[in-house]
């Protein structure tokens, strides 16, 4: 079992602490210094919403002492990863497309070379031990460079002594004369980047609270959305979205762009779900993933167009796992790996257009064409068209039959187990 670190452990030693700049980043960044330890602070552009100018985290931080500052470009990686996740089907229970989850192994990953930079091997963050990202930035490291230690500042006994809550770091702050937009009242926290928003806590951990509470920075809820409306054609090229309506996007640019027309038309906002977390409590969350949401439902409509019985049996198999891996921290285990794979040698054939249509929330199936469809309307036809011969399934039904009765015989069809 690795050894606990605590605040006192480092004293006199420098660690890099993975930053938003909000209340628990700048709280601890100051207590840290003030117990004597050199803190380098960094920070992942994932392409916040919420961060009008994300140079602003460093002002916030140096005021609260850190001896350096570092921004991390990681939104193509996030991109990246986002669409990766998406050809996957990885969604997790109710719905979650794991934005924020997948967005952890982004950064630590993005996060590494700056401890090599500064010649540290402590990597510090603000998950709590309620949650699940304490347990994805921990295993990422471990999993990237197990040289590295963690140090996690909420399951630190000196520290949770003396900041047991929101308030008490709100206080701490006011009395240091840190600048932090948190306040006492907060109805809810927010994690965002440009794959989607995270909302919960506060308020939102009671269950006569709606989604519709929550105010969107994606969009409109549902209800809220416009009377009409818009028509999308997103072509294809091996898999991958590459035009919108025929105008040729790169991946950042994309999801900046779907997130804007989907999430106006309602798609991907205020979703609700009650997940179990890794740890083992249930948690409640509401969620914004526009445009993650609309390429999720392409892709469904994709599969099931270009997939056998066999093979879509496989990939909704394997997508739920990649879903849960995601979710638990396991993003870069040997098992997703090869489970992207598999579900790539399906992917990889799909070229073609998919024209859908957004209104309020839904995202509406219009047409679609693919190289690789096996769907044939003449086979489909209840007409006297393609090459299906109705005679053929006497033979089908004979066969069937066999087992069918032999249930029968055996005295195995129990209708009362079919009754209340």
């Amino acid at each position: 079992m690795a050894d606990r670190i605590g605040i006192t452990d480092l004293q006199g030693r420098a660690i890099v602490a993975l930053v938003s700049g909000g209340l628990d980043s700048v709280t601890f960044t100051r207590w840290a210094r003030d117990h004597g330890v050199t803190v380098h602070c960094c920070t992942a552009d994932l392409g916040q919403p919420d961060e009008e100018d994300i140079g602003d985290i460093e002002t916030r931080m140096r005021l609260a002492g850190a001896e350096t500052f570092t921004l991390v470009d990681g939104r193509q990686a996030l991109a990246e990863a986002g669409l990766l996740l998406l050809i996957c089907g990885g969604s997790y229970e109710g719905g979650y497309l794991n934005t924020t989850g997948i967005a952890r192994a982004v950064t630590t990953q993005k996060a590494l070379p700056v401890l090599a930079a500064h010649g540290v091997d402590v990597l510090s963050h603000g998950a709590t031990g309620r949650g699940n990202d304490q347990t994805r930035f921990q295993l990422y490291a471990n999993m990237l460079d197990p040289t590295i230690k963690v140090y996690a500042p909420w399951r630190d006994p000196a520290f949770l002594t003396q900041f047991p809550g929101r308030s008490e770091m709100i206080d701490y702050c006011e009395s240091q004369g840190l600048p932090v937009r948190a306040t006492r009242d907060k109805p809810y926290s927010t994690d965002a980047n440009l794959l989607g928003l995270t909302h919960e806590a506060g308020k939102l951990e009671q269950l006569d609270v709606g989604p519709r509470f929550i105010t969107p920075q994606f969009g409109v809820h549902p209800q809220d959305a416009p009377d009409s409306t818009v028509r999308l054609a997103i072509r294809f090229e091996h898999g991958i979205p590459v035009q919108v309506n025929g105008q040729a996007l790169e991946l950042v640019p994309l999801f900046d762009s779907l997130n804007q027309v989907a999430g106006a038309h309602g798609v991907g906002i205020g979703i609700h779900a009650v997940e179990n977390r890794y740890v083992g409590i249930k948690s409640r969350g509401v969620y914004e993933q526009p445009g993650m949401q609309l390429l999720h439902t392409a892709y469904e409509y994709i599969y099931q167009l270009i997939l056998d019985r066999r093979s879509l049996e496989l990939y909704k198999f394997l997508a739920n796992m990649v879903g849960r891996q995601i979710y638990e921290a396991a993003w870069f285990h040997p098992s997703t790996a090869a489970a992207i794979r598999a579900i790539r040698s399906y992917s990889d054939t799909i070229r073609g257009e998919l024209t859908v249509d957004l209104y309020k929330g839904h995202v509406d199936f219009v047409k679609a064409d693919f190289e690789s469809i096996l769907y044939s309307p003449d086979d489909a036809s209840m007409e006297g068209v393609g090459t299906f011969d109705h005679g053929d399934a006497e033979g089908l039904l004979g066969v069937l039959g066999v087992s069918a009765r032999g249930l029968h015989a055996a005295n195995q069809i129990r209708l009362d187990d079919f009754t209340l």
